[in-house]
């Protein structure tokens, strides 16, 4: 049985992993969404939502590094959907949230049926990514 010592230090470095992770799906996103002009229409119009959803997915890995990664893999889901379903709520006091830069960042600002398609997409490759390194470590 390892450690408490030994225990707290793999979860810390899996946490500043997934913590890189998160920043760089932030810093990702964000420019998909400046240097659109750059991309190609499909990748302009699609990317930043699945980008967003890795980034949820990583943050979920964060806060449940020693989770199995399909209860990250449900809860993401989870998260991302209950955001685009709530966008289909109006109200005047969340719709002056969603008008500020965050509060668009983070709640949307309009129910959109193909952005699930978009979140579906960004966990899959998330989930994708993180199992090859998990079985890349084992290997190791």
């Amino acid at each position: 049985m390892p450690s408490f010592s030994l225990l707290k230090s793999n979860t810390a470095k899996k946490r500043s992993t997934y913590l890189i992770a998160i920043f760089l799906s932030i810093w990702i996103g964000l420019a998909s969404r400046i240097y659109s002009s750059l991309l190609t229409p499909f990748i302009a119009e699609n990317a930043g939502d699945a980008i967003w959803a890795m980034m949820v997915y990583f943050g979920f890995r964060f806060l449940l590094a020693n989770k199995s990664l399909p209860l990250s893999l449900l809860f993401s889901f989870l998260f991302s959907f209950s955001i685009e379903f709530s966008q289909l709520y109006q109200d005047n006091w969340i719709n002056h949230v969603r008008s500020t830069r965050l509060g668009a960042l983070i709640l949307g600002q309009g129910f959109l049926f193909a952005d699930l398609f978009r979140y579906t997409a960004g966990i899959f490759l998330a989930y994708a990514i993180d199992g090859c390194i998990h079985v890349i470590k084992k290997r190791k």
